[in-house]
């Protein structure tokens, strides 16, 4: 399942994230729609406003299919044929629509038959654990792996869309395939547009922290056809989903099971507790699913203690990249990761930014 993601990103710097080449080759950045209801969060929930990714056509008739528009949607799908004239007086959940029922509920069928299939943006999405003989939960925030080049950060706001498309290295978005439908109120007003996120047996690195999870898009070809309702059928669309393994992931702060907790504490790793600290090496019995620390894992975490993202940084050498410690998703029992390159340096940079920069420049880029 996926009930609530990450997309803090400005929104200039969410549609630099979002660049992407139409049918005639040329570099493009989304249009928006409606720009003013995107509020950049670090704990998105169901029933606020998060960005989606759809096609033009969908706005235009004679529109590039090619193209796309960035809007902000409510997050949980509201049919159109519904009647009430308050979308909270729906009484199903519709967060999330499983793929292998997709087909048997109309709230789901209509829309897919219609083509309104959209791409839902997150810098990653949380889930829960549940700890053995316990009523507890340990949260993760799962991702795509980070690759870390030169170029990240050279370049400019000011530059063109093209530029910054070939440069644009830095955090690379979660895209999760997602449907949507249009609500009009009954005694009429603003169409609401909303949307459901499709989820998939968990792949089997996921497996061990929930047996769901969202069906991610990987690559730009996923994500074109997707958004491609015209030349792409509701059929060959739907071969596209299914489980993918190349995530990542790293375990966070409880801080993030209280949707109002809006900082960026809610993505930064935190050290589990580990009942039986007598074992030095990543292993596990098959009655226990606490984690026990590797020393790699160990150093990221006093790294992670002496740069946290609430304390000011000295002026001091910066250490070269091989040095870094990163995020390994060596934290479950049989969900070994290799570790990917960048992604803990990136993350931090961004948390570090957004406890640095100037309110006021922020309001600014938003």
């Amino acid at each position: 399942m996926c009930g609530r993601t990450s997309c803090h990103l400005p929104r200039d710097v969410l549609t630099r994230a979002c660049a992407y080449r139409d049918r005639q080759g040329q570099q493009r950045l989304p249009a928006w729609r409606d720009p003013d209801k995107y509020c950049p969060s670090y704990n998105k929930s169901p029933q606020s406003d998060s960005p989606v990714l759809l096609s033009r056509l969908h706005f235009e008739k004679d529109a590039d299919p090619s193209e796309r528009i960035l809007a902000p949607m409510r997050w949980g799908l509201v049919p159109s044929w519904f009647k009430e004239d308050d979308p909270s007086k729906l009484q199903f959940n519709t967060t999330n629509c499983r793929s292998d029922t997709i087909m048997e509920k109309r709230s789901f069928k209509v829309p897919l038959g219609k083509g309104r299939r959209c791409v839902v943006l997150a810098d990653g999405f949380y889930e829960w654990q549940r700890c053995q003989g316990t009523n507890q939960r340990q949260p993760y925030f799962i991702y795509f792996p980070q690759i870390k080049t030169e170029k990240s950060g050279s370049v400019d706001a000011a530059d063109g869309a093209e530029s910054q498309e070939k440069v644009w290295d830095n955090w690379r978005l979660l895209t999760m395939a997602g449907i949507f439908d249009c609500w009009a109120p009954p005694e009429g007003g603003d169409v609401l547009y909303s949307y459901t996120v499709i989820t998939v047996d968990s792949c089997k690195r996921l497996s061990d922290i929930h047996h769901r999870m969202p069906a991610i898009l990987d690559g730009e070809e996923a994500v074109s056809k997707w958004l491609d309702f015209g030349q792409v059928s509701a059929q060959e669309a739907m071969k596209l989903i299914h489980p993918t393994d190349n995530i990542a992931f790293h375990p966070v702060s409880p801080v993030v099971n209280n949707s109002r907790n809006n900082t960026p504490e809610c993505l930064a790793p935190v050290d589990l507790v580990v009942k039986k600290p007598e074992r030095d090496s990543l292993s596990f019995s098959s009655s226990s699913q606490e984690p026990t620390p590797s020393g790699s894992s160990q150093k990221m975490l006093q790294w992670l203690a002496a740069k946290s993202p609430k304390k000011k940084e000295p002026d001091a050498p910066q250490k070269e990249e091989p040095d870094v410690p990163r995020w390994s998703s060596q934290f479950l029992q049989h969900s070994p990761l290799p570790r990917k390159r960048g992604g803990a340096g990136l993350l931090q940079r961004w948390l570090k930014r957004e406890e640095e920069e100037p309110a006021a420049k922020r309001a600014h880029s938003q």
